[in-house]
């Protein structure tokens, strides 16, 4: 009798323990992808400002943001990078964005309330989490596939 509802806490301890690991490594992704992008000549390689997206470089702002990722269960195919950078060029204000992954999710950035000397940088990072032990009751899943996302934004002297 007990020993059903030991399996089901300890499931669900698990469950909860990856639904934080998860947050914890979007947020970072997210943070770490922003401030890379806007690092460009200030960083200690006094290299050119990054690409957005994947090139054959290697040392991009998305796939700095995978690299974060790397960890999670299936973040190759359920996790999305929005870059939005000056690098991209701009429409006015606002720097252009482009979506690297397999799904488009597209968000709206806001205007830099300092532009045009401003120009706001913006990595937006979406993972579907799914439970790492799936528990169903009559084929009804007790735990949900969730969407977990990030987004920082830093500015750029333009």
């Amino acid at each position: 009798m007990m020993v059903p509802l030991l399996f089901a806490l300890l499931a669900y301890a698990v469950d909860f323990g990856y639904f934080f690991i998860a947050a914890s490594n979007i947020t970072s992704a997210a943070r770490n992808a922003a401030q890379y992008s806007v690092l460009g000549y200030q960083s200690p390689d006094q290299g050119p400002i990054p690409t957005a997206g994947p090139g054959s470089n290697g040392v991009s702002v998305a796939e700095e943001a995978y690299g974060d990722l790397a960890s999670l269960i299936n973040s190759s195919t359920t996790a999305t990078v929005e870059v939005c950078s000056k690098n991209l060029g701009k429409t006015g204000n606002l720097a252009n964005c482009a979506s690297y992954g397999p799904t488009a999710t597209t968000y709206v950035p806001a205007a830099d309330p300092e532009a045009p000397r401003f120009v706001l940088q913006r990595v937006d990072v979406t993972y579907t989490v799914r439970p790492p032990i799936p528990m169903s009751f009559f084929k009804v899943s007790l735990l949900p596939t969730m969407q977990f996302h990030r987004q920082v934004s830093m500015r750029a002297i333009d």
